[in-house]
């Protein structure tokens, strides 16, 4: 594609907006980035709570890593270039679905803190809350529900996360998850401090 092109590209206002969206949905949008080490429980964590919130009719859409790889970002690796891009097209669906009045819980291992902030300046800092699920590695290694740890130890797996590649723990995440509570001792703690974000 010649990028020079974009030059002639324009975003079209619609009468129908977010704001719009928010009102009639009657909660706020925004995205919740799950991030932590492979086994840690971001998608169980988010897949319960998306559970509760449904419960509760709030409006979502849980975009889970493994699910987008088969899809929108099937054509890329996990080397470090791939896995930047993967996280920008993650992103900026999350964006198109925050516009459409949804609240997002995004569940991406997105192990360096650079793209995590790119993901951020995408979405819009007003608009996302960095969720670190703060699991021990030994915890995910003893849980390998897919059992990648063996595989990446047996060589048969190159580029995983803290195995091969490091994890960047976030610094300063907007919620931090301790992954060796119960599901629902967590699942409760992070409903109650989404309650006030989520209220119009």
């Amino acid at each position: 594609m010649n990028i020079s092109n974009l030059k002639n590209v324009f975003w079209h206002k619609h009468y129908i907006d977010k704001k719009l969206r928010i009102m009639r949905n009657q909660h706020n949008a925004f995205v919740l980035w799950f991030t932590g080490l492979s086994g840690s429980g971001k998608s169980t964590i988010a897949g319960f709570l998306e559970h509760l919130l449904y419960q509760k009719k709030i409006n979502t859409y849980l975009l889970d890593g493994d699910n987008i790889r088969t899809g929108l970002c099937k054509d890329l690796s996990f080397n470090i270039a791939d896995r930047q891009e993967n996280i920008r097209r993650v992103a900026e669906v999350a964006k198109l679905m925050v516009d459409a009045g949804l609240l997002v819980l995004v569940t991406l291992i997105s192990p360096y803190q650079k793209h995590r902030d790119q993901a951020k300046n995408i979405i819009g800092k007003k608009n996302f809350l960095e969720i670190f699920v703060n699991t021990p590695i030994n915890i995910c290694k003893e849980r390998d529900p897919k059992n990648l740890y063996l595989k990446s130890l047996k060589g048969e797996i190159n580029d995983f996360t803290g195995i091969q590649e490091e994890y960047e723990s976030p610094d300063s995440p907007d919620y931090n998850i301790d992954g060796t509570e119960s599901l629902d001792k967590i699942s409760k703690k992070l409903l109650k401090f989404l309650y006030k974000r989520l209220i119009t």
